[in-house]
């Protein structure tokens, strides 16, 4: 295909995006709406799943025996490219879209602070256009939209991982809704969730306490043992912890069950385990000091990502080429009264390297205004790095098994905080559906120009192999499925 043509696809390609958008935003605020919890998102993939079907892609639901993760096939044969996606929200973040103050639909109820409506909608968007093309210029190459549940909780990419199921793309591309426009880089920790369930024997507090022996005792000395455990573990590693069952409400009660979740992270799959196998010891020894009962559940686990510089810089050239969202004076003054509702770390500078790369810090400093702007409407510099964030993401998995990249795109205003409700407002409106439509294209650039140029993917790949020379150790557990804390 000679290059003014295929420039011309890419391009019509590209404009479909537009076309579609009102389906595509449609398919954001319902998802929005339906704000489902991690690994219980059935609404959610039953309208992505006749959404692709009605656009003429092959669905397939409940793969990898994760029953709320699906795919959506369109073409045949090599390169094969995966567009990831996600559907799951968080507890306790009800919001009303669109508003500038914290108005819960539901108190209590459920809210998408993580922006995972606008990321799986962007991500249909991409491969809405790369169908487009693939059918438009008639070239070999498969578009496979990946629907992957549960990455607040559950994992899902990790437990498809299990499954091999990366093993079979040239190349993984998904995004992230953020404060920032950027192509992210360096890697992050592995995280492991264990459950830790204990099971006593209850008796009066009072009258017989001799005779009972209380789970929730065995969760304190857990806790107080891995606080005493945190001087002992590199500066790197993180160890979070909820209880999810006290036992119960009544004190003169000596408590027969008591469950607490414990999230470790270390920078490696193999140090992680090591860690967790230091907590275990703690679990069982609290176990040993109350005479009771230690049930030891796994909940999921991810690895640490690997970087490839070879996609963050088509994903840039994309980026760059299409450009970041622009707003309108009603947009601004909607993020900027949302601004004034939060002061977090203020004028603190966007973007993920910042802190460790000076030359870049200086650079965004200025195009942030100092970290002032209301919306940072710039991209960030290309950069790559192997600095290593201290979050998790179950991206990590299929950045094992496949060459994988993403971007961020800004749909908050400048320093909205992670998991708010400042997001969930944002997540349904006119920034949250420009970012959305933004990131959508991008990734459809950047998807094309590798089925255009097979020897890009091939450099891809190189990267990929040198990189992961160790293997990738699943930090799941022969055997384990996905569930549910406290199930």
């Amino acid at each position: 295909m000679d290059d003014h043509k295929a420039a011309g696809l890419k391009k019509a390609a590209i404009a479909f995006i537009d076309d579609k958008s009102d389906e595509i935003i449609d398919v954001n605020d319902q998802v929005w709406a339906f704000a489902e919890l991690s690994l219980m998102e059935t609404k959610s993939m039953a309208l992505y799943a006749q959404v692709l079907e009605k656009n003429g892609f092959i669905v397939e639901q409940g793969i990898c025996g994760v029953p709320t993760a699906f795919s959506g096939t369109y073409g045949s044969g090599s390169p094969v490219i995966g567009i990831l996606a996600e559907y799951d929200a968080l507890s306790g973040l009800s919001q009303e879209g669109g508003s500038t103050e914290e108005k819960p639909i539901v108190a209590g109820g459920t809210g998408h602070g993580c922006g995972h409506n606008m990321l799986g909608a962007g991500s249909l968007a991409a491969a809405f256009a790369v169908k487009k093309f693939l059918a438009d210029s008639g070239a070999s190459g498969t578009v496979i939209f990946y629907g992957c549940p549960g990455e607040e909780g559950g994992a899902g990419k990790a437990f498809m991982a299990q499954k091999g199921l990366w093993e079979s793309l040239d190349a993984a591309l998904t995004w992230h809704p953020s404060s920032s426009n950027e192509v992210s880089s360096g890697s992050n920790n592995s995280s492991i969730q264990i459950e830790y369930r204990y099971k006593g024997i209850a008796s009066h507090a009072a009258g017989v306490p001799h005779l009972g022996r209380s789970a929730l005792d065995a969760v304190e000395l857990l806790n107080i043992g891995v606080q005493f455990l945190r001087e002992h573990i590199p500066d790197n590693a993180r160890i979070h912890y909820s209880i999810i069952d006290g036992g119960g409400v009544s004190p003169n009660v000596v408590q027969p069950t008591a469950s607490v979740l414990y999230m470790i992270r270390e920078s490696t799959v193999h140090k992680n385990l090591d860690l967790v196998k230091r907590v275990d010891r703690i679990a069982e020894a609290a176990a040993m000091m109350t005479d009771t009962k230690l049930e030891r559940v796994f909940i999921d686990g991810t690895a640490n990502i690997i970087p490839n510089n070879t996609l963050e810089k088509v994903l840039f050239k994309n980026f760059e080429e299409i450009g970041v969202p622009q707003y309108t004076e009603e947009e601004l003054a909607y993020a900027a009264k949302l601004k004034a509702t939060y002061d977090y770390i203020p004028n603190k500078l966007p973007g993920g390297a910042t802190l460790h790369h000076p030359e870049l810090e200086q650079i965004v400093r200025e195009l942030s205004e100092g970290g002032t702007k209301i919306i940072n409407n710039f991209l960030i510099p290309l950069w790559h790095s192997s600095h290593q964030s201290m979050g998790s993401s179950d991206v990590a998995d299929v950045s094992w098994q496949t060459p994988t990249a993403q971007i961020h795109v800004a749909c908050y205003p400048h320093n909205s905080p992670g998991h708010s409700w400042q997001n969930v407002s944002s997540a349904c409106s006119a920034i949250g559906h420009k970012g959305m439509l933004t990131a959508g294209k991008v990734i459809a650039g950047a998807a094309i120009d590798l089925f255009l140029d097979p020897s890009v993917l091939e450099k891809a790949k190189e990267e990929f192999v040198s990189k992961t020379t160790d293997g990738y150790l699943c930090p799941i557990p022969d055997g384990e499925v996905p569930r549910v804390p406290g199930e």
